[in-house]
C-alpha cells in the first residue's frame, strides 16, 4: 500500500511542527510534568491538529486510539470505549483522539464524561469550529483548549522544501497561495502534480481550494459580523471584501440582504432616510434577478450604507421606549385623546377638550399624549449628522411651541 505523501512528511517531534510555536512551550511543560491532560485542538484544516495529538500520545507512551466524529454512531462510541478497557495499560490511561469532535451530538459527547471524570481516559478532540458553539459545557470544562493558527506562507514554504520538488519559484508561490494556510492541501497538490502530463500549465492542472466557510456555524456569524461592523465603521472596501467572502463561500444572498436592511435601520436610521428603501430594493432586486446579476445590487447597497452618515438614535430611542413600556404597561392613555363612540364614554370624559391639531394656526396643539401619571420622557436624541440634523431642528421647533402652550 502506498503511504500518502502527507503521512510520510508528518513531523516526528514537536520541533518539526511548522507554524505553531506558541503552543510548544505549553506542550513541553505538560510532557515534563508526566501528567497528561485532555485537550481540545481548535484550528483550521491542515494546521497540525492530528500531528500534535499523535506526538502527544507518543511522548507519554500511552495506548492511542484514533477515530472521527463523522462516522461514529453512539453504539460505535460505546463499543470503542468498552474495548479500550481491555487494553493492558488502560488503568494507566488511554488517549483517544477524536477528529471533528463537533460532529457528535450532545448525548454522544456525554458518553466520555465518566471516563474523563475518573481519569482513565485522556481525550484529545480536534475541531475547526468554535468550541463554545459545538461542545456542551460539561465536556468543554474538562478539556484544555489550544488554539492553532492557519499556517503562514513562510511555514508552508518550509513544508514545501521538505518535499524536494522540481517546481520553479513561481510555481511554488502559486501552490502556497492556493493552499491558504492548509498544509494538507499543499501536500496533496504536490502529490497531484506527480501525475501532471508534460507541458501542462500548473495552474490549469491544479484543483482550486474551496473557500473556507461554514454557513451553518461560526463562519456564518463571524463574517456577517465583520460585514456589519465594516459598514458601521464607514469602510466600503472592507465591507465589500466581507460581502464577497460570504457570497464566494456559498452564503444565502437573501440572508445578507436582510442584514443590510437591519444595518440601514440600526446604524443609519434617519441620518439618511434613503438607506432603508435602498436596502429593501436590493433585497427585491436579488429576488428578481438571482445570482450573479442580483449580487451587484447587494454590493451597491453595501457601498452606499458604508458611506452613509451614521446614527443609532432610533435604535437607542426604541430600546429605551421598550423598557419604559414594559414597566408602565398598566397605564391608560389620557382620556383627552380617546375616541368616544358611545354616550357612556362621552359622559366618562373620553375625548373632552381634545384639540384637532390641523385647526390650530401652526398645525400643532402641544397637548400631552403620555399617560397622565407618566412624566414626559425625551427618548429620541438625533445626532448632528446627515438628515438627522434636520430632525433635530424640528424637535427643537416643536419643543419651543410646546413650552409656550404650557
Amino acid at each position: 500500500m502506498t503511504i500518502p505523501l502527507y503521512e510520510r512528511l508528518r513531523p516526528k517531534n514537536f520541533a518539526e511542527i511548522s507554524g505553531q510555536d506558541h503552543l510548544k512551550p505549553y506542550l513541553d511543560s505538560i510532557i515534563r510534568s508526566e501528567k497528561p491532560v485532555s485537550l481540545l485542538l481548535f484550528g483550521p484544516p491542515g494546521c497540525g491538529k492530528t500531528t500534535i495529538a499523535r506526538l502527544y500520545a507518543k511522548a507519554f507512551n500511552i495506548p492511542f486510539i484514533s477515530m472521527t466524529g463523522v462516522l461514529q454512531t453512539t453504539a460505535e462510541l460505546k463499543k470503542i470505549l468498552k474495548e479500550a478497557e481491555t487494553l493492558p495499560l488502560f488503568r494507566r490511561q488511554t488517549i483517544i483522539f477524536l477528529d471533528e469532535i463537533h460532529r457528535l451530538n450532545r448525548a454522544q459527547q456525554d458518553i466520555f464524561l465518566p471516563f474523563l471524570e475518573d481519569g482513565t481516559l485522556i481525550l484529545i478532540g480536534a475541531t475547526t469550529e468554535n468550541p463554545s458553539f459545538v461542545l456542551n459545557n460539561a465536556l468543554l470544562s474538562r478539556l484544555r483548549v489550544l488554539s492553532l493558527n492557519p499556517l503562514s506562507p513562510e511555514s508552508l514554504e518550509q513544508i514545501l522544501m521538505r518535499c524536494e520538488t522540481s517546481l520553479t519559484p513561481e510555481e511554488q508561490r502559486l501552490l502556497i497561495h492556493q493552499a491558504q494556510g492548509d498544509a494538507r492541501h499543499l501536500i496533496n497538490q504536490i502529490e497531484t502534480l506527480q501525475q501532471r502530463p508534460p507541458g501542462i500549465d500548473i495552474a490549469a492542472f491544479l484543483q482550486k481550494r474551496p473557500v473556507l466557510y461554514d454557513r451553518d456555524r461560526e463562519g456564518h456569524y463571524n463574517l456577517i459580523s465583520a460585514l456589519h461592523k465594516s459598514v458601521r465603521g464607514s469602510d466600503p472596501d472592507a465591507a465589500l471584501y466581507w460581502l464577497a467572502r460570504m457570497l464566494e463561500g456559498g452564503e444565502e444572498p437573501l440572508f445578507i440582504a436582510r442584514r443590510l436592511i437591519r444595518m440601514a435601520t440600526e446604524d443609519i436610521g434617519l441620518a439618511d432616510p434613503q438607506a432603508l428603501p435602498l436596502a429593501i430594493a436590493a433585497y427585491q432586486t436579488y429576488q428578481m434577478l438571482g445570482s450573479p446579476e442580483g449580487e451587484l445590487a447587494l454590493a451597491q447597497t453595501t457601498i452606499y450604507l458604508a458611506l452613509a452618515p451614521k446614527s443609532n438614535a432610533t435604535y437607542i430611542a426604541y430600546g429605551a421606549c421598550r423598557k419604559t413600556a414594559s414597566e408602565t404597561g398598566h397605564l391608560d392613555p389620557p382620556k383627552i385623546i380617546l375616541n368616544a363612540p358611545t354616550e357612556l364614554m362621552k359622559e366618562m370624559g373620553y375625548g373632552d377638550n381634545y384639540i384637532y391639531d390641523h385647526d390650530t394656526p401652526q398645525g400643532f396643539s402641544g397637548q400631552d399624549y403620555f399617560p397622565p401619571s407618566l412624566p414626559r420622557i425625551s427618548f429620541y436624541q438625533p445626532v448632528e449628522r446627515g438628515f438627522e440634523r434636520e430632525m433635530k431642528k424640528r424637535l427643537e421647533y416643536f419643543f419651543k411651541l410646546r413650552s409656550k402652550n404650557l
